[in-house]
């Protein structure tokens, strides 16, 4: 009898599973290919703007934990000795500069993003949309814009770490002493590409998370394609 029992309970727990999936199926075949990719790129452009107007000004990295930029790591070693030499306070200067540094660049991400989504096929789309992963829109858009982000970005980080005094002091002290410089690793030796991968992660961070956000509640946080389209992952 308890045979028969547990026999018949898994069968209505397929049935349901099946209505679901039979349901799911159906909404998902409603959606044109033209609303799909409609709806992510408003979910792309949405968690993209958000993300520049968070991190894009003053103390936008170095006020938010989740992105704030660090000593490189091969410098951690040395921050506790300055602190105690009484050096803390040029310590906070140069860690102050390099988040500085990454706000300065981050709004230049926008007409690369724009030129980034007009690459998106239908197919694309489609694929993202029902790949089961909350930040699969911010893994294409880091894969087709990662890399012209970063040239964009460097020259911005580069100009602004020169005018600050004591990361010009930093990067010129490297220099005349190269071979003592190697010793600390690259992540210290190349500030200028340290903080441009820091300011590259920190944004795709925060549009990933808006992301999240949209998958998540579709209904109450964002536009009417934005609602059609998530809506049927609920």
């Amino acid at each position: 009898m308890k045979a028969v029992k547990t026999f018949a309970a898994a069968i209505v727990i397929t049935s349901i599973l099946s209505s679901f999936t039979l349901a799911q199926t159906r909404r998902q075949s409603t959606l044109s290919d033209l609303d799909i990719s409609r709806g992510l790129k408003a979910a792309l452009d949405k968690g993209v703007r958000s993300a520049i107007k968070d991190l894009g000004r003053q103390n936008g990295f170095l006020g938010n934990d989740r992105v704030r930029i660090p000593l490189p790591d091969s410098l951690k070693k040395v921050e506790g000795t300055m602190r105690f030499l009484g050096q803390g306070k040029r310590v906070n200067e140069f860690i102050a500069s390099m988040n500085h540094a990454a706000e300065k660049a981050v709004p230049e991400a926008v007409d690369i993003f724009v030129d980034s989504l007009g690459q998106m096929t239908f197919t694309d789309a489609r694929n993202i949309l029902f790949s089961g992963q909350d930040d699969a829109a911010t893994q294409f858009f880091r894969r087709t814009s990662e890399e012209r982000l970063r040239v964009k970005f460097r020259p911005i980080v580069e100009e602004f770490t020169e005018q600050v005094g004591v990361t010009q002091q930093y990067k010129s002290l490297i220099g005349r002493y190269g071979r003592f410089g190697s010793f600390l690793g690259q992540d210290a030796t190349d500030i200028d590409g340290y903080v441009t991968q820091k300011a590259l992660d920190g944004l795709f961070l925060l549009i990933a998370d808006e992301e999240k956000r949209i998958r998540r509640d579709p209904i109450g946080r964002t536009t009417a394609i934005l609602r059609t389209v998530f809506g049927v992952l609920r």
